[in-house]
């Protein structure tokens, strides 16, 4: 086997501090944000020259917190249920032979900020940290196939219930720094109404759970009609 070394281009700084939340694929919130950063040598400006003119790019990226772990030949596919098992080459799962992955999402900008270079991205499913190994501009007439098939995902998932907010929680959306925090109560409505929770834990019983978007723990629980965000808060304080 012939030995191959890679060196990432650059670093995702994301929303998403823990892996429970993040969407399943890109652009099913559009509302998530991150901005590749670039490092050196590759954050010349010639380098980038002419990609403002593409709305999408595709991110080749590694799953570094899979690497730890071994492969597995078969996986649980969130749209399965989490129970059914797929070869690990019919998924996107992390756990493969090498962690490798690929996300189309949106380009919005690129931006040198104290003096480093980074691209602003929409739509992602990136967990902040993330390595990315190489990015290329989305072709429409290559990368879009309208007569493509997808086996057992077929269609982006419906949403599961509607997302209300209880005062708490309102009033922290509305207290919170749109600079540090932009656009928080829309991407946590997209993100709740995608149900972050394990397939396989549908139906264990249990009424509340936590997600972490940047240092924020946000809090919500599960009614019979709706998805309620609880309170948001910041470690050691209660509330924003």
């Amino acid at each position: 086997m012939s030995p191959f070394t890679f060196q990432p281009i650059g670093t995702i700084r994301s929303c998403f501090t823990e892996k429970f939340g993040i969407p399943r694929q890109p652009g099913l919130v559009p509302e998530a944000r991150a901005f590749l950063e670039i490092v050196p040598p590759f954050d010349k400006a010639e380098a980038f020259r002419g990609l403002e003119a593409f709305s999408h790019v595709w991110l080749i990226f590694v799953f570094h917190q899979c690497l730890a772990h071994p492969w597995k030949a078969t996986v649980r596919p969130p749209r399965l249920g989490g129970n059914r098992r797929v070869g690990v080459f019919a998924s996107r799962s992390g756990f493969r032979p090498n962690a490798i992955g690929q996300s189309a999402v949106r380009l919005l900008g690129i931006e040198r900020k104290k003096g480093t270079l980074r691209l602003d991205l929409g739509g992602i499913d990136l967990l902040d940290g993330t390595p990315v190994l190489d990015l290329k501009p989305y072709l429409p007439y290559a990368d879009a196939i309208p007569d493509a098939t997808a086996g057992y995902a077929p269609e982006a998932p419906a949403n599961l219930k509607p997302v209300v907010f209880a005062a708490p929680a309102e009033q922290a959306c509305q207290s919170a720094d749109p600079e540090a925090y932009p656009n928080l109560k829309i991407l946590i409505t997209g993100l709740l109404a995608q149900d972050p929770r394990p397939a396989y834990k549908d139906g264990d019983g249990r009424k509340s759970y936590g997600m972490r978007l940047w240092d924020l723990n946000v809090r919500f629980s599960l009614g019979s009609t709706h998805i309620i965000v609880e309170t948001i808060e910041r470690p050691g304080r209660q509330c924003l």
